[in-house]
């Protein structure tokens, strides 16, 4: 993102916000933290749950959760939506906490009384499965909570960031560290939730186990909201779909129109613009020229002093530059798809696999198998504190950027990590089928293997590193690179690709599971019995996946263009002492 100060004719205009800054964390990261609390904690054992008390079959369970997760990743967009567009971030998250707070509410209610599930089975009797009642009782709370999400998610990232202004340089600086400690802090509640909750979950009850964070949920909503008066708040600016589909309807009405000499010549208003480019306005950039057009000014777009322009004709260089941003970021964005498909076993598949592994600590004391996710978080919380005190230090005296190294590089180093994660879970799987078959374990699907669970630390810790290094770096990207009245939607985006990889998740799973089938009823994923499997397969063809994946991102990060923006300079002087900076040197 390129940078340049200028003078602000209207800046006494401009209403300052001294509201803000580290005192508006604690409410705002309690939010999240109980949010994370309540999806991880049912999320991360779900694939037990639905097994063990609703006795669904093994495919069908892990498509459930990753179709839940989809929903709930993909909901962020209408959120996002209507916290740009009308209600603005604060109002947005608290309706959302709060119907996500029924939602949890409910599903408390699903797993305390008994004629909400069905009816316990025990050794290798034939479990008779939830009732269509049931489900429609599960799957109404999981709608409710994906809801809730849809408005918590993309607003509590947006809304923690808008509390550093970054046209101070005291604070500009703070926003990428933002990150770190928000990812950071989630990290710390997700870690709670897989230890903790999961625990409760095994060994007290479900009941307890979700009534935990259902009552933390409802603890945090009124944090939150007392935390009012000292928030930074931006107000709602109008639809920012509207604005890209009036841009594009601009330029197709005058796609025959010849393209004019000078770029200084294309329409300019800063103020229609005002309440969209608080932050510095985008100013133009040589690529997409076709969409250029529709800030071409011809003699019917010709209006009286004061009147605003018809906007489906005739659009700011601004608005046209939002819209160039977006597409700018697309390729990036599909990139990230994938990851979160390998990420995905680990709640399924992977939690599968440590069930049937040996997971004693002590004679007495038996790890989770749900717990296993902590190596996940352990890695990942390391690796930013580590990065953020450590790395980044020593990066920024080779590179200069104040964030050691770009978003872009950060997010290389994410995908590299989690091709070596899939690659080895796949022989971690050969090893535990090997060790069932040593003991005449293979057709005995609920028994332990005498093998350590702990075969397992070196995929899931994989899987912790390269999030801290992509999920961050995907973060951030969304946040800098989109147009500051899109920023919800950007973030949305995120938890967009992660319900696209969720879905995906699902898909390749259907897939495999279908044509992998052979006459002898053997399948490379088996419904009950996973020592018959080759799921060790289903690893290196993921492996083999990202590799064609890690390529194509290498391409579009070679190929991409930072947004260029015009910062409003605060001190009087001309134009000509406009400094400019990279956005990737911030």
């Amino acid at each position: 993102m390129e940078r340049v100060e200028e003078d602000d004719p209207k800046q006494n205009n401009v209403k300052t916000r001294p509201k803000g800054g580290l005192v508006t964390m604690p409410f705002i990261f309690s939010n999240e933290i109980c949010e994370k609390l309540a999806v991880v904690g049912f999320n991360t054992n779900m694939i037990s749950y639905l097994t063990t008390q609703l006795h669904m079959p093994l495919t069908k369970a892990a498509n459930t959760l990753t179709n839940f997760g989809g929903t709930a990743s993909l909901t962020p967009l209408l959120g996002a939506f209507i916290s740009d567009s009308y209600a603005g971030r604060f109002w947005t998250i608290t309706v959302a906490s709060i119907i996500y707070q029924i939602g949890m509410t409910c599903l408390t209610l699903s797993a305390i009384l008994p004629q909400l599930r069905p009816p316990p089975c025990k050794g290798e009797q034939v479990c008779q499965q939830a009732t269509a009642g049931q489900l429609a009782i599960l799957y109404g709370s999981l709608l409710l909570g994906a809801l809730g999400s849809g408005g918590i998610r993309p607003c509590v990232v947006a809304f923690g960031a808008d509390q550093f202004d970054e046209s101070n340089p005291k604070e500009a600086t703070k926003t990428w560290k933002y990150f770190n400690w928000y990812y950071f802090v989630m990290g710390v509640s997700i870690l709670v939730a897989v230890t903790v909750l999961v625990y409760i979950q095994d060994n007290i009850g479900w009941g307890w186990g979700l009534g935990v964070p259902t009552i933390a949920m409802f603890l945090s909503i009124i944090t939150f909201i007392i935390g009012y008066p000292l928030y930074r708040h931006m107000d709602p600016s109008g639809s920012p779909f509207t604005r890209l589909v009036q841009v594009s309807v601009s330029a197709f009405k005058k796609r025959k129109l010849a393209m004019v000499s000078d770029p200084n010549l294309l329409y300019r208003n800063d103020d229609l613009d005002a309440s969209i480019s608080v932050d510095g306005k985008l100013v133009h950039t040589p690529d997409m020229t076709f969409l250029d057009k529709a800030a071409i000014v011809t003699e019917e777009d010709i209006v009286k002093p004061g009147q605003a322009p018809t906007l489906w004709r005739l659009n700011t260089i601004h608005r046209v530059e939002e819209l160039k941003a977006v597409i700018r970021m697309g390729p990036i964005w599909a990139a990230g798809i994938l990851l979160i498909t390998a990420y995905a076993q680990q709640n399924t598949f992977s939690l599968q696999q440590a069930k049937s592994m040996n997971r004693h600590l002590t004679k007495s004391f038996e790890i989770p198998a749900g717990s296993m996710t902590v190596f996940t978080m352990v890695s990942m919380l390391s690796t930013i504190a580590l990065y953020d005190r450590v790395l980044v230090r020593i990066a920024r005296r080779y590179t200069g950027l104040e964030r050691g190294i770009s978003f872009l590089h950060r997010m290389g180093i994410g995908f590299m990590i989690s091709v070596l994660a899939t690659l080895v879970a796949g022989f971690v799987e050969v090893k535990r089928k090997e060790a069932a078959l040593a003991h005449g374990l293979q057709d005995k699907a609920h028994s332990i293997i005498p093998i350590s669970v702990f075969w397992l630390v070196p995929q899931y810790s994989l899987h912790g590193i390269a999030e801290a290094f992509m999920s961050i770096g995907h973060l951030e990207f969304f946040y800098d690179q989109a147009p500051e009245s899109m920023r919800s939607t950007a973030t949305a985006l995120f938890w967009t690709a992660i319900s696209v990889g969720n879905y995906m998740s699902t898909l390749l799973v259907s897939l495999v599971h279908k044509f992998s089938a052979r006459a002898d009823g053997s399948n490379w994923l088996p419904d009950n019995n996973l020592n018959e499997g080759k799921l060790e397969y289903f690893y290196w063809l993921i492996t083999a996946l990202q590799v064609v994946n890690l390529i194509y991102y290498i391409c579009c990060a070679k190929l991409y263009t930072y947004k260029p923006i015009q910062i409003h300079g605060k001190d009087s002087g001309s134009e000509g002492d406009a400094g400019v900076e990279l956005a990737s040197k911030v």
